[in-house]
């Protein structure tokens, strides 16, 4: 029995596809964006954990000033995690000589 499999244009299909000419190319935009974003949320958490402390702290509050270290805390350590994520990706991209990070789209 012989397998049909189909071929299927994905560009056409999915207009944004067209942008990446590989699945490459398509995981170092989202990888990028998503830096970007964990940035963004870590400076968000950060502003609110700040704002919970000091009303904790005018409050008196020791429960409200507990929560709002603790997503500080949460946002330094995924920051650093960010951080590190993406010194591992530079070591590989230096050891392989492989661009991870850069997609090639011929732009």
């Amino acid at each position: 029995m012989d397998k049909v499999f189909a071929q299927v244009d994905i560009g056409q299909a999915f207009t944004p596809a067209r942008s990446f000419p590989t699945f490459g190319d398509l995981v170092s935009v989202i990888v990028k964006n998503a830096f970007m974003f964990a940035g963004v949320i870590t400076f968000v958490l950060l502003i609110f954990g700040g704002f919970g402390f000091i009303v904790g702290a005018g409050s008196g509050d020791t429960k409200k000033m507990e929560q709002a270290q603790k997503t500080i805390t949460g946002a330094v350590v995924g920051l650093l995690l960010v951080v590190a994520s993406y010194w591992i990706i530079q070591i590989l991209e230096k050891i392989t000589g492989v661009s991870l990070l850069t997609p090639n789209l011929g732009l």
